[in-house]
């Protein structure tokens, strides 16, 4: 049995969305941020992180190898792209990393120092960091002057990963600041079936 811990709009949201989309059987553990304070969860991820994913002796900590794990080993799914697939499969792998690695990464930043530990006067660099994750979206829109999905002609799980950071841009309170056809995009995954299930669950 899979076995996901989950906080409300965290990264975990990634492998919630795939396990929706791919319709897996699951056990969803809910933990509040930050899940290290958590009585017992550092017993489950030394890191004190979330995700954590456990599909029977595996374990798993990083948002995007969990999906790139689901949507490969309960395959063949369109959510993945093959190697195959020429080019499309460079841009799953590239788009699922930009996700995680250049739009998450100065959000995470922002959080922290901004909404979290703002005592610590650092301000200025999380304002910073915001209007670098903004600049970074430079790629997707691009992609999405001639794409409606970023990769494959399709749906997949790269999308989960970059839309993650859209989601987390309108939760933190500049979603309005999203490029248009970013918007646009995130406005269209957001309708899809899966995605309701998965907030549905998170709620």
């Amino acid at each position: 049995m899979i076995t996901l811990y989950h906080a409300f709009e965290s990264r975990s949201f990634r492998v919630l969305w795939t396990l929706e989309e791919l319709g897996l059987p699951y056990q969803l553990e809910q933990v509040t941020m930050p899940a290290r304070k958590q009585p017992g969860y550092l017993a489950i991820n030394p890191l004190g992180t979330v995700p954590t994913f456990v599909d029977g002796d595996l374990r798993m900590t990083e948002s995007t190898a969990i999906c790139l794990y689901l949507v490969t080993k309960y395959g063949p799914t369109p959510l993945a792209a093959t190697p195959d697939e020429g080019a499309a499969y460079g841009d799953f792998l590239n788009f699922t990393t930009y996700g995680e690695a250049t739009l998450t990464f100065p959000q995470t930043l922002y959080v922290r120092y901004k909404m979290l530990e703002p005592h610590k006067n650092l301000g200025a660099a999380a304002d910073d960091y915001k209007q670098w994750f903004l600049a970074r979206l430079a790629l997707l829109e691009a992609t999405l002057e001639t794409n409606t999905y970023v990769c494959a002609g399709r749906f997949t799980a790269a999308d989960i990963s970059v839309s993650y950071a859209l989601k987390l841009a309108g939760h933190m309170g500049y979603g309005h600041r999203l490029p248009e056809l970013t918007k646009a995009y995130w406005a269209r995954l957001q309708e899809r079936p899966g995605y309701q299930r998965a907030m549905a669950r998170q709620s």
